[in-house]
């Protein structure tokens, strides 16, 4: 994989936070894009193929990856949390984390977690919730992490430890759910061909996606397309339980089939089905039970042709996940594919297909 991929999963960027990610973003659209579109909220996009008779595509990521918020300083210098997206407490106990303060630098610290010892008279029971989780960052007291730039309100976000596998086939790293996507659209920006596309193409990252799908409503509303491309990773279950619309590594990029915010619409099932086989592209079917932007993206204006390309990936919105690179280059093969058939033409015949 490129290396953007490993840079952008190292940045820190909680929901309502991504100012680092849409830095990292704006720098690399300007050198692949003819505009760069950013809505209110935070979302960004670049556009090539900006004044052509064709539809409007967008391709986007999320910038925002699960992880905390200074709620409180207390006393001995320790950090209440505040979870931000969806996080199981089980994560939680003895991580690494960094508070991200004002100018961008870490303050480091560790979940809190009792040790046995204190846990032998059988009345004392381990922190199992996130409400009395604290971060320890090696505070005196109060004023001390004053001190050391902690204030209420900034972001907390797992230590991060980008690596690869024995076998150079899979990478483990926070956060790719969804800076994966992210670099997806920055990767496709970079080798698409504008000449072989009959489309205007907007490729980009939405904000705040993990506390509710709000940046696509957003930039869906600035953008208009008449069809919408999520590229999000998505919980394998293949460690856990063998099923057939669970997702497995390496086994190809995701169909994403239902969720409980979006059914997908016959017509993109049939589009994205028959570009795969006749591009021998590897794909799998997925039931998922969570959501992606092209939730929120479906209900914007009068409805918008939507689907979700899903990076499979295991241990999602914990410290670590891990995916395949077979599986980014089905994503990279079958996204580009689907580009180069959307034309007027295209876009009245998936609707038909309903």
């Amino acid at each position: 994989m490129k290396k953007l991929y490993e840079e952008l999963v190292n940045l820190p960027g909680v929901s309502g936070q991504e100012k680092y990610v849409r830095q990292y973003m704006r720098k690399h659209l300007e050198a692949t894009s003819e505009e760069i579109i950013q809505d209110n909220l935070g979302s960004i996009f670049g556009v090539i193929n900006k004044d052509i008779d064709g539809p409007t595509v967008m391709i986007a990521g999320h910038m925002d990856e699960v992880g905390a918020m200074v709620e409180e300083i207390n006393k001995n210098g320790t950090i209440k949390m505040l979870a931000i997206g969806g996080i199981s407490p089980t994560v939680m106990v003895s991580q690494h984390m960094d508070v991200v303060i004002d100018d961008g630098s870490f303050v480091p610290g560790v979940v809190g977690a009792k040790p046995p010892h204190l846990l032998r008279d059988k009345t004392t029971k381990q922190v199992s919730s996130f409400e009395d989780f604290f971060l320890d960052i090696g505070a005196n007291d109060k004023e001390h992490a004053k001190k050391l730039g902690v204030k209420i309100g900034q972001q907390i976000v797992f230590r991060n430890n980008y690596t690869v596998s024995a076998d150079g086939k899979k990478y483990f790293s926070k956060a790719w759910d969804d800076r994966f996507g992210c670099a997806m659209a920055l990767d496709i920006l970079e080798d698409v061909k504008k000449e072989e596309l009959a489309c205007k193409l907007y490729a980009g990252a939405n904000v705040q996606e993990e506390v509710g799908l709000r940046g696509a409503q957003t930039s869906s509303f600035k953008i208009k397309p008449d069809l919408f491309i999520a590229v999000d990773c998505s919980p394998c279950q293949d460690t856990f339980t063998e099923t057939e619309v669970g997702g497995t590594l390496g086994n190809g990029f995701l169909v994403r089939f239902y969720d409980p915010r979006a059914i997908l619409h016959q017509g993109m099932k049939q589009f994205i089905e028959k570009t795969a086989k006749e591009n021998n592209i590897k794909f799998q079917y997925y039931k998922s039970l969570g959501g992606t932007d092209a939730a929120a993206v479906q209900l914007s204006r009068e409805g918008v042709l939507v689907c979700t390309i899903g990076m499979p990936s295991r241990y999602i919105h914990s410290t670590t996940s891990i995916i395949h690179e077979d599986d980014y280059k089905a994503v990279k093969q079958q996204i580009l594919a689907m580009l180069k058939q959307i034309d007027f033409n295209k876009i009245k015949e998936i609707k038909a297909n309903v």
